[in-house]
């Protein structure tokens, strides 16, 4: 009543215009207001380099290199607040300037050397380095990350990983020094995740030695690919080969989409998608080719080829296997995606949190200063769950990565089961934890400069990049349906994927549940395996309940569709917790553990 009182007056005076208001009525400047960074308030409890060095894993005198480079030039926009340089894209720039400063960046970075070795080195160090760099360019801004991503991994990857030497020789060192600018027209209008089903049609002239590449209707037009509506020289496209009126499958051909001066190469069309809700700085397109010819040199031949007499080549009979042998390295970009996400989730977090413990609100009683945001145990319960979530994500984004730079073949199955849950698990968490922060920043979270409100319009595609989420979770389920199959059949247990538990006896979760219990790693790991070997059981039954109905293996996978994702989510949660554990095991007893 007193506070009521007291505004009231306050109200009053200022309605009748009073010239002596009470000394404790009038204006002045609140705590609220004040600003300071929260590091010269806040003490840290552990070391944060040391920290620093455990989360990012590896090539940190890199990833400076790398943010020095940006902090230098005007092409990143640095600016100077409290003592410290910070770089962020202007995204009140029109789609057309956005897209013009992308492509200067990345001139700027490969005239400086950031590039080299990326695609004519090989081993696990240049694996790692190529990690380190798109991890710095994600935290910079999403469209620099994903134009790169497209030309390295993808244009560049296809070549390096489905060609020949004739192909690497021709066509890496002018990719490496940005001389050629390459894009991967794979999704279609009417086919994005489905690629076996492209409608692109290749044929072969053996009188020319030639291929003849034809989009032949609309559904069929390359689309959403990134680089063609401005930039790409070169394309890889990916259609159905026909020999002899067979249809051999989906193939991989090199076709060149522009000449050096940039105009659009004869029988090809190319259209703009258009602005969208974030990444305005890549310039999507779509593609048309029109008996569009190539040279027979042209075909990506690592796993099939066609003779100069037109004969069709494959060691590998059975076109499933082909397939998936064709695929099998293309994991890359899925990689890239899900580590990109867990940087945006710190990005993210970073800010709402330095914004939390400067902004203050409400008193708790009369004339006391207002309370700091993360003092109120509520803000505490909404962001401190997913701080702890994006460290798990980190050791789980470092443990695929080094799972992926010591690829063999044997261990290319792995790596698309893993890469493809973990980019579901963290786009979905990092698109959770960017509207909580959002949120959490109340009216400045939507202010473009705060970035966390922008951002989710920056990643929001990312559920649907390089494979639907809910598809992929589909595809991990039908993984571990076939582990679980074979293992019964052959009365083996399970080994990979860590499934090793379930040759274990079932968990048991004790009645009484203390806190004690809840903080045990074992307890939490026990509580995970429990669930994910629950919802595989409960799967298989459900397939094989459906199949006995009379249902073929995709429907009974159709009808279990809910299960699928559950099982997918619990698998992927147990794995990231799993690599969580161990990152935490490693460490000697202290503050930093």
């Amino acid at each position: 009543m007193e506070r009521a009182f007291q505004r009231t007056q306050v109200l009053t005076n200022h309605l009748l215009q009073s010239s002596s208001p009470l000394p404790s009525q009038t204006l002045s400047s609140n705590a609220c207001l004040s600003y300071s960074p929260p590091e010269l308030s806040e003490n840290c409890a552990f070391d944060i380099k040391e920290m620093r060095k455990l989360i990012d894993g590896h090539n940190l005198e890199e990833r400076d290199w790398l943010f020095g480079l940006m902090k230098q030039s005007e092409l990143f926009n640095p600016k100077v607040k409290g003592g410290k340089v910070f770089v962020s894209p202007d995204y009140n720039q029109s789609m057309e300037q956005q897209r013009e400063m992308t492509l200067k960046r990345i001139k700027y970075l490969q005239e400086r050397g950031v590039f080299k070795g990326w695609l004519t080195e090989k081993g696990e160090e240049i694996e790692m380095r190529k990690f380190a760099g798109f991890e710095v360019f994600s935290i910079y801004d999403h469209s620099l990350f994903t134009k790169l991503g497209v030309h390295f991994p993808m244009w560049g990857g296809a070549i390096q990983f489905c060609g020949a030497k004739h192909h690497h020789d021709k066509w890496l060192r002018d990719t490496e020094n940005y001389s050629i600018k390459g894009c991967f027209a794979m999704t279609e209008l009417g086919h994005g995740s489905n690629i076996r089903s492209l409608e692109t049609v290749t044929t072969y002239d053996s009188s020319t030695g030639e291929f003849v590449i034809n989009t032949p209707c609309e559904s069929a037009q390359k689309f959403w690919i990134g680089g063609a509506a401005k930039h790409a020289t070169h394309t890889v496209v990916f259609s159905q080969l026909h020999i002899n009126g067979i249809n051999q499958g989906v193939h991989a051909f090199i076709v060149q989409i522009r000449d050096v001066d940039g105009n659009i190469c004869p029988n090809i069309r190319i259209a703009d998608c258009g602005h969208k809700i974030g990444l305005n700085g890549v310039d999507n397109g779509r593609i048309w080719f029109d008996n569009v010819r190539v040279p027979r040199e042209n075909l990506l031949n690592s796993v099939a080829d066609v003779s100069p007499d037109g004969k069709y080549l494959s060691s590998i009979k059975n076109p499933d296997q082909r397939f998936a042998a064709f695929m099998a390295p293309m994991t890359v970009g899925r990689v890239n995606i899900a580590i990109g996400a867990v940087y945006q989730s710190k990005v993210a977090l970073a800010i709402t949190i330095r914004y939390a413990l400067t902004r203050r609100a409400f008193s708790l009683k009369p004339n006391e200063p207002e309370v700091l945001l993360l003092d109120y145990p509520s803000h505490q319960r909404r962001l401190f769950p997913l701080v702890a979530k994006t460290y798990a994500m980190s050791f789980a984004a470092n443990y695929l990565k080094v799972l992926y730079a010591k690829r063999t073949p044997q261990s290319n199955k792995a790596i698309h089961i893993v890469s493809s849950s973990f980019k579901a698990t963290f786009t979905w968490n990092n698109m959770q934890i960017l509207q909580e922060c959002r949120e959490a920043c109340g009216g400045q979270g939507l202010r473009t400069e705060n970035r966390v409100g922008h951002l989710k319009g920056e990643y929001d595609v990312q559920s649907t990049f390089e494979g639907d989420n809910f598809l992929l979770m589909q595809l991990v389920s039908k993984a571990l349906f076939a582990e679980y199959m074979a293992a019964q059949k052959r009365n083996k247990v399970f080994k990979g994927l860590g499934l090793e538990h379930m040759n274990k006896p079932c968990p048991v979760i004790p009645s009484q549940l203390t806190s004690t219990t809840l903080r045990c790693s074992q307890f939490q790991m026990d509580a995970l395996c429990l669930r994910e070997r629950d919802l595989l059981n409960r799967f298989v039954a459900d397939v094989l309940k459906c199949k006995a109905k009379g249902e073929n293996t995709d429907q009974a996978f159709n009808s279990c569709y809910e299960l699928a994702k559950d099982l997918g989510r619990a698998f992927s949660e147990r794995a990231i917790f799993q690599t969580f554990v161990e990152a935490e095991s490693t460490l000697p007893a202290g503050s930093l553990k």
